[in-house]
This record gives structure tokens, sequence and C-alpha cells, in this order.
């Protein structure tokens, strides 16, 4: 395949590249969402507290951060595709494997493997996107691209409790393995290389490890992927925490869970939209600063009142919904920008993207397995701590370097 040139934004609304690269994308999300519904029924099934399934959440996440370290340089050296065989390959094994797990323990290792194949969409879709667009196209790509990712965790949920009413919660993970094997054979037949190979440089283990140095000295790469990361870590708390709030603490049924779950994805979606929208008449920092309001705001404040004795659904509800809506402004402009002084290394540069977000989110996981006392307050803390920490780390750290580096290249 010939690789495709750089353009300042997508073609049409949503071309079928972009289609693809969010339902690669979007396995992480499906992996998750889909088998929520099902942690009380695991537990019960297998004789454990709900805490160590979700135990089984954060081994898939430790997946997702180990596994882009591997796929980003193979991805600048060898193209895009090759390495994404190899990842949906191990995620269909994964998949089957945790379909017939007998034990949360098997469960738990089968989802690491899982993981680790599944995120090789995820970083690669980022470095491909990067290949064909420029910063604010990117952006624009980044929030339509939600279009479909959004989706997982609308359908998701819903189609997860449905399956489990039905025939119980193994055959969810067929499912995953179904989807798995759908996204192998849409890779071979219809997607496009995009990376040069006479361009690219031999695999070296030293060189890698000096480029992931550099970028680790890359204050505004840093800084902007850990403003996404915290927010990102906060919407993972949720998702971690949300079945047993919902679900045990309100007593909404599991299969009127995914309703709930769906609602806040579609703010989600609306505000990515909305996203696509702004970016070409504002700047992408000034967007991003405004979005980190409000998840902070919410946050706090339904952690104060959880704190003080009021447990009430609708507030933790609108402070949900706030979240992940604001979410659609912050992730793909905190990613476009991080990502746009990357240009030679977007493999490399997504990857360590990638594991700085989601050992945040692994952080976050586990801190809601660990600190779990049968109240929402663990939750609410942590997304509390996620929001502001965003809000802060932009204030202080990322918007000034930005500043100053946009001052420099005006200057020169």
């Amino acid at each position: 395949m010939t690789n495709t040139p750089a353009t300042s934004a997508p073609e049409k609304l949503l071309p079928g590249w972009l289609l693809l690269l969010g339902a690669l994308t979007a396995i992480g999300s499906l992996s998750i969402d889909m088998y929520l519904p099902s942690f009380p029924t695991i537990a019960q099934q297998f004789g454990v507290g709900s805490n160590l399934v979700q135990l089984t959440l954060a081994s898939f996440l430790v997946g997702l951060a180990v596994g882009q370290m591997f796929y980003g340089p193979l991805s600048d050296r060898f193209g895009r595709k090759p390495p994404l065989y190899v990842g949906m390959t191990l995620y269909l094994i994964g998949s089957l494997a945790c379909m017939v797990s007998q034990d949360v323990t098997a469960l738990i290792v089968f989802r690491f493997l899982q993981g680790l194949g599944g995120c090789a969409g995820m970083v690669i879709a980022r470095a491909v996107i990067r290949d064909r667009l420029g910063t604010t196209g990117a952006a624009k790509a980044f929030s339509l691209m939600m279009l479909v990712m959004g989706l997982a965790p609308i359908l998701a949920p819903l189609i997860g409790g449905a399956v489990l009413k039905l025939w119980g919660w193994r055959v969810i993970f067929g499912g995953l393995a179904a989807f798995g094997l759908f996204c192998l054979l849409a890779i071979h037949y219809t997607m496009q290389e995009t990376l040069d190979r006479h361009k690219a440089e031999p695999l070296h283990l030293g060189r890698t490890l000096k480029q992931y140095g550099r970028l680790l000295l890359d204050r505004q790469f840093v800084a902007y992927s850990l403003v996404g990361g915290l927010l990102q870590a906060g919407m993972f708390a949720y998702i971690t925490g949300s079945s047993f709030v919902l679900i045990e603490l309100h007593g909404i049924k599991p299969e009127h869970f995914g309703f709930v779950f769906g609602a806040n994805a579609f703010g989600l979606i609306a505000a990515s939209q909305i996203n696509a929208r702004v970016v070409s008449k504002y700047p992408l920092d000034t967007i991003l600063g405004r979005a980190l309001w409000m998840p902070a705001i919410l946050s706090l404040a339904a952690a104060l009142l959880v704190a003080f004795g009021v447990n009430n659904l609708p507030i933790l509800l609108i402070a949900f919904f706030g979240f992940l809506a604001s979410y659609g402004f912050i992730s793909p402009n905190a990613s476009a920008i991080a990502l746009s002084q990357q240009g030679k290394q977007a493999g490399v540069a997504s990857a360590l993207m990638g594991t700085l977000q989601f050992t945040l989110g692994i952080t976050s996981g586990i801190s809601m397995s660990l600190w779990h006392d049968g109240t929402a307050l663990p939750l609410m803390v942590v997304m509390a701590i996620c929001g502001i920490g965003g809000l802060l780390l932009h204030r202080f750290v990322a918007r000034p370097e930005h500043q100053r580096l946009a001052q420099v290249a005006t200057q020169a």
C-alpha cells in the first residue's frame, strides 16, 4: 500500500479510514463497558468480592499501558499494519481465553492478555491520524472519531446487560472475540499503510530508549499528555466504580444500567462533535482550558456532598454526566497539542502518551479496588482529584509552556 500524504483536515465528515480507526480505538472501551453489568454476577459465580472482580479491569488497563510501549516503535519501523495484525490476534486469543476462565485469577490473567493485544489499535490509530493530518485537522479527526468510539459506552452496557440476562457473561467475551476478528479482517482488506517505509529508521533498542527519554523531557508533550491522562483516569474511576455505586448502592437493575451509562456517553459524543466544529474558530488551548473547569467543579462538589452523608442519586448522575461530557472537549485537544511537534516519531509519541495516560488509569482503577468502603466516596474523591489535578496542571504547567513555544515560533 502507498502511504497517504498529510492533509489539514478529514476530506469528508466521517471517511472510511477514520471509521475503522474509531472502531480500533473503541476496542478498549468496548472491552470494558460490555462486561460491566456482569460484575455482580461474576463475583457471585466465582465466590469472591466485587473488589477482586474490579481487578480484572485493572489488569486489562495494565495490558493496555504496557503493550503500547512496544507497538509504537514497531509501527514506526515496520509500518502501521503489521503490528496491528499481531495485536488483534492476541486480542482474539485473550477474548476466547476469558470466555472459558474457571476462576477470577484466570480471568485477571487473560484480561491482561486481551489488553496487551487490544492496545495496538489504540496507539496506532493516533499515529495514523498524525501521519495524515495537521494539528487542527488532528483535533477535528479525534473529535469525529468519538462518533464511533462513543457508540461503545452507549451500546456496550445495553448489549452486555441483555446478553448477561439471556446467555450469561461468558458469551459477552465470545462477542468481543468476534469483534476482534472483524477488525482483523477490516485491517487486512481495507486499511491503507500511512508510513513511508523508505524513511523508516532501523529498530534499535538504544535509539528507541533515547526517543522515549527525549519525549519525557519535552515539557509540552508530557504536560498535555498528563492533562488528558488525568481526566481519562477520572473516567476510568467512573467506569470501575459506577456499576457498584449505581447497581448495588442505588438499586439500578443490571439490564437498566446501560441506559444511565449510555446517557453519559451520549454527552461525551455531543461535546466531541461540538468540539469538531469549534476547533477551526478558536485556539485549541483556549477550548481545553475552559472545558477543564466543569469536571473539577462538579466532581469536587459531589465528593464533598457524599463526604457529608448526602447520597443523592440525581447529584451523582449530574456529576457523572458533566465529567464525561467535558472529556469530549478535553481529550481531542490535549492529544492534538501533545502530538503537534512529533511528526517524525508519531508512533513512539503516541505509545508514550498512551502509556502515561493508562498508567494514571491503572492507578485510579487500583485505588477504587483497594479503597472499597461500601459507599460512593472513593469514586467521587478519585474523580475529584483527577479533575482538579488536570485543571491545575494545565493552568500552571501546560499552558505556560505552550505559550512560550508559540512566542518562540513567532520570533523565529
